[in-house]
């Protein structure tokens, strides 16, 4: 199954294709390296998410390049398509782009990295646009909607990774 836009990958380089609305939230985890490695596998194994109380299927049990997934909110369905990975010394980072199905169209990016002074931070970034009528008739509650998610993931990963701080 295709993607349903073209600039597959722009998240990896924080681009945003025109026509598509941007999103950027940024929240702080904690500190130290228990707390950066726990946050990385949360995020690649899928728990963060379904820590948020969202349905996840996957033909995966970690995201890699090409790994399908489908999130489930409620009787909505969104399928989606690992699109890059990354995993460094202070970085770990995957993301999904949409595919035929899914409300939106675009792509979500979700970056867990640890600063020089041992910080360690989930961002998320992505780019969408409406593809089913009931997205565009949100309009900026779909908006909104996104954004409370990506601020919700920051506060479930720092539950996740409670207790850990050096």
């Amino acid at each position: 199954m295709p993607y349903t836009y073209e600039d597959v990958g722009a998240t990896r380089e924080d681009r945003c294709p025109p026509g598509f609305r941007r999103l950027h939230v940024r929240a702080r985890i904690g500190e130290g390296e228990a707390v950066f490695r726990r946050a990385s596998d949360a995020l690649m194994t899928w728990e963060m998410h379904r820590a948020l109380g969202v349905g996840i299927t996957s033909d995966a049990d970690k995201a890699a390049p090409g790994v399908d997934v489908t999130v489930g909110l409620g009787p909505i369905k969104a399928p989606c398509r690992v699109v890059w990975t990354a995993e460094e010394h202070r970085r770990t980072a995957w993301a999904y782009g949409t595919l035929s199905g899914h409300p939106e169209c675009g792509e979500e990016a979700f970056v867990v990295d640890r600063t020089g002074d041992g910080t360690v931070w989930l961002t998320i970034t992505a780019f969408s646009r409406p593809a089913k009528w009931y997205a565009r008739a949100g309009g900026p509650a779909t908006r909104g909607l996104q954004h409370a998610y990506a601020q919700r993931c920051g506060k479930v990963l720092r539950r996740l990774c409670a207790g850990l701080d050096e």
